[in-house]
């Protein structure tokens, strides 16, 4: 692929596919004209005659593909009414350049949230075709092969083509209603840049991740859920500097150089999730007061864990899942009111969690919490227990310099 191309490629993809679903109606049609599109610019581009801002370019051709495609296959029934209009017209799509409107990814992410589809289908689809993260990743995150995955998206695409509902940004409560969904796939694409720092990919995803966290709440101003989101993202990636040591090595919280954090992204952060806690007790209201308090702590050890502890209560009662299960646990262990041979019972006894996807960062933080009983051979047990459940090259450095460190 030409360069110019491959660039408007990995950064406005998505921004291109959403503008061109929401002129649809379909993702199943944009997306095949988005490809056609793509296409035909590079073959411009080869002549020579390349367009001078290939995104908005794209985005024009591939709206006018779609309107070739639906005179050609009658379709126009099930098509967006827009659509309809434009192609019962030959001149109805401005011969102009596309202008975004910065809005387009995130009206991609509410459209595919469709109601008729599964909670896991419409986040695999907002994932794979708005955040552009693959299928066999998306699969990874939602515990099921690629194999499935790829499967369930086609037939998903298939039945938001013959669906009667069609989704508009100027319709309230369908953005409402929505947005919940929105805002785990924007969490979800974060935590996949974050989780992986070395990734060549990583810190777009995350920077794309803000973005769309500041859409939404620009748009749903008054959720004070899209205000934690955007709170929890902005604190976690101010961090970020101190993440990796100068080796490209991970590097603990315990041990990170707070000086590197940026702290206007932090001040930012800490307001939103003020305002945030002030409101709503939702799910990432509590993540961003915790990522909070962890932010206005000077160093590690002055880190309210009481406080941490008790926003965790308040998660797991919400959101139990695994990693808010294992979260919970590392910060009672570190709760002076609870202390870490308690955390240790409890971690025991959720077995589930030392099961499947989860099983690795289980035994990594039963370690934790046996060094801090001062029980150096289990915590080398557990270790290895991790180690040769985890695949990440970083993770699996970082947990064998923890068992050298172990074993002087």
């Amino acid at each position: 692929m030409n360069i110019r191309i491959e660039d408007a490629f990995r950064t406005d993809a998505g921004r291109i596919l959403g503008a061109v679903t929401a002129y649809t109606g379909d993702l199943e049609l944009a997306e095949d004209a988005v490809q056609e599109a793509f296409a035909r610019a590079i073959a411009q581009e080869n002549a020579g005659e390349g367009p001078g801002n290939p995104a908005a370019w794209i985005t024009t051709a591939a709206r006018r593909i779609a309107v070739d495609t639906i005179r050609r296959e009658r379709t126009a029934a099930r098509a967006h009414p827009r659509l309809v209009a434009d192609a019962a017209s030959p001149d109805a799509v401005d011969p102009g350049e596309f202008a975004f409107t910065g809005d387009e990814r995130l009206e991609l992410i509410l459209t595919v949230c469709h109601p008729e589809l599964g909670e896991e289908t419409r986040l695999g689809l907002a994932l794979r075709f708005a955040c552009g993260i693959p299928t066999r990743d998306v699969a990874s995150m939602l515990l099921v092969t690629e194999s499935a995955m790829a499967a369930r998206l086609t037939r998903a695409k298939r039945h938001l083509h013959e669906s009667s509902i069609r989704f508009a940004m100027t319709d309230g409560r369908q953005v409402a209603e929505r947005m919940p969904d929105a805002l785990s796939v924007i969490s979800l694409m974060f935590t996949v840049g974050y989780d992986a720092p070395a990734r060549a990919e990583a810190a777009q995803l995350c920077a794309d991740a803000i973005e769309l966290a500041r859409d939404a709440h620009r748009i749903r101003s008054d959720d004070p859920e899209a205000a934690g989101l955007l709170a929890l993202l902005l604190l976690t990636h101010a961090r970020r500097p101190a993440r990796l040591d100068p080796a490209g090595e991970l590097v603990e919280l315990a041990a990170a150089d707070r000086r590197r954090w940026d702290v206007r992204m932090l001040a930012e952060g800490e307001l939103l999730a003020t305002r945030a806690l002030t409101v709503g007790t939702g799910r990432f209201a509590l993540q961003a007061g915790i990522a909070g308090l962890h932010a206005i702590a000077a160093e590690w050890e002055h880190t309210d864990w009481d406080a941490i502890a008790r926003l965790y209560e308040g998660l797991v009662d919400l959101w139990p899942s695994p990693s808010s299960r294992l979260a919970r646990l590392v910060a009672r262990g570190h709760a002076p009111a609870i202390g870490p041979e308690s955390a240790r019972l409890e971690l025991d006894a959720d077995e589930a969690l030392f099961r499947g996807t989860t099983a690795a960062q289980a035994f990594a933080v039963r370690a934790e919490l046996d060094v801090q009983c001062r029980d150096p051979l289990s915590a080398l047990t557990d270790l290895h227990e991790a180690l040769i459940r985890t695949e990440d090259p970083a993770v699996r450095r970082h947990l064998e310099r923890r068992i050298s460190a172990l074993t002087v």
